[in-house]
């Protein structure tokens, strides 16, 4: 399995997040602006992990989304909560 392969699947599962290593990472990374974002108030009905699948392509990446945002857990954005989007999973995956 490639390195590139690893971290991939890492990134899916949420390794870096019950690692706890990740995710103040991501969020200093965004309080500096180096990880480019969007910001999208959550309406009603909308679920972190189907965000994650529409922009990533993998609704198990609703941890990303949840770790910029300062979200402890999925269930706890509920309408109406800023969230903070990273733009590019690219930049994510450069911090495994």
């Amino acid at each position: 399995m490639s390195n590139f392969s690893r971290l991939n699947s890492d990134l899916r599962v949420g390794k870096g997040l019950q690692s706890n290593q990740y995710v103040p990472r991501i969020r200093d990374l965004v309080s500096r602006g180096q990880i480019d974002f969007r910001k999208v108030t959550l309406r009603k009905g909308q679920r972190l992990d189907h965000l994650a699948h529409s922009i990533y392509g993998d609704g198990r990446l609703w941890w990303v989304i949840a770790a910029a945002s300062n979200i402890g857990w999925w269930l706890q954005a509920q309408e109406g909560t800023t969230l903070i989007i990273p733009v590019s999973i690219s930049q994510i995956e450069e911090l495994f």
